[in-house]
């Protein structure tokens, strides 16, 4: 085994899941543990948590609700991506020093396979980015728009949450794919962010008493592509406004992820299913993951040139030390961050 005399850990701090949530999580969801680091075995590594990526997904690993991946056991380390530093090694893929991808949940040092884990060029973009635009969230917006809602030119594209890390990239992929770019965010500072900053053609905040009139005048030739991130009165304002063959990504339902029971009022299914018949809609759920074989490596280039050109921007808001993971996630799900959450749980050796 190499390692890295400087660097090598006795003790590791972890958050763990220390009960299920009913509704919105808190603080007192999590705790926080320290245990002896884990030596790597052979063909693994030893690595160090510079960043970790706070995600709405990790609400349903919380709960023991039926979904698309085993949910974290109560008394589990709180499961996420990271990027890492190689500490040390045993396997002869990986030297000591190298920056990896990773997806060692949240805590200070955790021992991987060298299978399962990928090597980042801090030359090409900030390690950073591996967690977010040329990340998974940056990949779902990729695989989900073009892959299954395939905009085109003079198409009307509207996505929710349009401030955050999948919903900014959906709008801006759309806009160089020739298509119109309307964006919903929640409160002026990102609505101004998603218009001015971003380049979207119309940017509306969904809080606003007139939200369902301001969607109407920003979609005047109704709407082609829905990219779903949120439920909730967002997805019942812009149905009635899908066009004729209109496509609807589900990457995501944040508005719903807190309930404990059915909606209260009447049944919207049968309207819901109506509309969907009338106008010929795709409703099509996915989990990034199911394209990473045909489309991550075109993902890979083509959103690394369009970031170097600066044909895609994007926000990080970057929280420092683990300690602070819980109360930043509870916030998150509140929409209270701006731009793709990060924390930052040790020091960055690419920026010293």
């Amino acid at each position: 085994m190499t390692s890295s005399a400087a660097s090598m850990p006795t003790i590791n701090r972890a958050v763990r899941l220390a009960s299920r949530p009913h509704g919105e999580p808190t603080s007192d969801n999590f705790v926080l543990d320290d245990e002896p680091t884990a030596e790597p075995g052979p063909d693994e590594l030893l690595l160090r948590t510079i960043y970790l990526s706070l995600d709405p997904y990790m609400r349903g690993r919380m709960s023991e609700a039926e979904s698309y991946a085993v949910p974290v056991p109560v008394g589990g380390v709180m499961e996420g991506g990271t990027v890492c530093e190689v500490v040390a090694t045993r396997s002869d893929l990986y030297e000591v020093g190298d920056i990896v991808l990773a997806h060692t949940g949240w805590q200070q040092y955790a021992v991987a396979s060298d299978k399962a884990v990928r090597r980042i060029d801090p030359a090409r973009a900030h390690i950073t980015t591996a967690l977010g635009v040329l990340g998974m969230p940056g990949f779902t917006a990729y695989a989900g728009l073009l892959v299954i809602a395939d905009p085109q030119p003079s198409e009307t594209v509207v996505v929710a949450a349009a401030a955050g890390p999948v919903g900014s990239a959906v709008g801006q992929i759309a806009r160089i794919k020739g298509a119109r770019a309307v964006g919903i965010a929640g409160g002026p500072d990102k609505v101004a962010y998603v218009k001015d900053e971003l380049g979207f053609d119309e940017a509306i905040d969904h809080r606003a008493p007139d939200f369902v009139d301001q969607l109407a005048a920003a979609t005047p030739g109704g709407i082609d592509v829905y990219f779903e991130n949120v439920g909730g009165k967002v997805f019942e304002a812009v149905l009635p406004r899908m066009n004729e063959f209109g496509r609807i990504p589900v990457c995501g339902l944040v508005s719903q992820y807190n309930a404990t029971g059915t909606p209260e009022g009447p049944d919207r299914l049968p309207a819901l299913m109506n509309r969907i018949l009338v106008r010929s809609l795709t409703v099509r759920g996915f989990i990034q993951r199911e394209f990473v074989r045909l489309h991550y490596r075109p993902f890979q280039e083509e959103m690394g040139d369009w970031v170097a050109q600066g044909k895609i921007r994007y926000r990080e808001h970057v929280v420092e030390g683990l300690d602070n993971a819980p109360d930043a996630f509870v916030g998150m799900l509140k929409g209270t961050n701006f731009g793709k959450l990060l924390v930052q749980v040790g020091s960055d050796p690419t920026t010293s």
